[in-house]
């Protein structure tokens, strides 16, 4: 049986080798759209930060909210503090559209990450077409050479590239190609499964210099405190903030904690 990542990586390259635009003219397209927001700069406030997430559903949990409104949404977010948003864009698994990201861009006037399964260079230039300011790159799906052109190509156009690792051996090819923001994912991509330690066991692997993001299972402020005193600089929280009622009041008890040393 596949493996979840295995299953939607192969429907996104099925996609991929479908896609007969030129890379050069995509490029030039995306060079004409206004300049993206300083993804980065946003998360290197006081305290913690939150990169507080959109999606209406994952493979593994179903439906977290199939009627969300990404603009309303977007809006609790700031309320409550966030420092940028990641909008799923992925259809299939999760539900998502180019459309909610541009909704919740236009509604929180913060920088938004392109949440979704990158397998080639197209995948970035559409990110910044649809507005995004950021990019993931997820190391677990991508070899090295893909991962530096995709990475350079996010450089080029101005977008950050959020570099996801699951493991020690994953941060060390990230770190190699000269990422700058690296997220710390504790949801294994192939079972989907949550290992809350995972996070704080790799922290002091990361360098100083290196924005430090935690994703995936972070469900309180006691969870968000640890990360931070681990050395995060910020969170990825989607599904806490999602199905609470009150998100704006969930994202508050989130963030600012202090963040400690690596």
């Amino acid at each position: 049986m596949p493996t979840y990542l295995e299953e939607i990586l192969a429907s996104h390259r099925a996609r991929a080798a479908a896609d007969d635009r030129v890379l050069g003219d995509l490029v030039e397209q995306a060079h004409a759209t206004p300049a993206p927001r300083d993804f980065a700069a946003a998360l290197r406030g006081d305290g913690l930060s939150c990169i507080a997430e959109i999606k209406r559903r994952s493979p593994s949990k179903g439906d977290l909210d199939p009627d969300l409104q990404p603009e309303l949404v977007a809006k609790e977010y700031v309320a409550g503090g966030a420092a940028c948003l990641s909008v799923l864009t992925d259809s299939d698994f999760f539900g998502g559209a180019a459309a909610d990201l541009a909704a919740a861009r236009q509604a929180s006037g913060l920088p938004v990450l392109r949440k979704d399964f990158t397998v080639q260079e197209a995948d970035v230039v559409d990110a910044r077409l649809m507005g995004a300011d950021a990019v993931l790159l997820i190391v677990a799906g991508l070899e090295d050479e893909v991962l530096r052109r995709c990475a350079a190509l996010a450089g080029e156009l101005g977008l950050a590239a959020l570099v996801e690792v699951h493991d020690a051996q994953e941060l060390e090819r990230a770190l190699a190609m000269g990422s700058r923001i690296v997220g710390v994912n504790q949801r294994d991509l192939r079972t989907f499964q949550v290992d809350h330690e995972r996070a704080c066991a790799l922290a002091t692997d990361i360098p100083a210099d290196v924005l430090a993001v935690a994703e995936s299972g972070i469900r309180d402020a006691d969870d968000a405190r640890r990360l931070a005193e681990s050395g995060y600089d910020a969170i990825l929280v989607g599904e806490a903030l999602v199905r609470a009622e009150d998100r704006a009041g969930r994202l508050r008890e989130l963030v600012g904690h202090p963040v400690g040393r690596r």
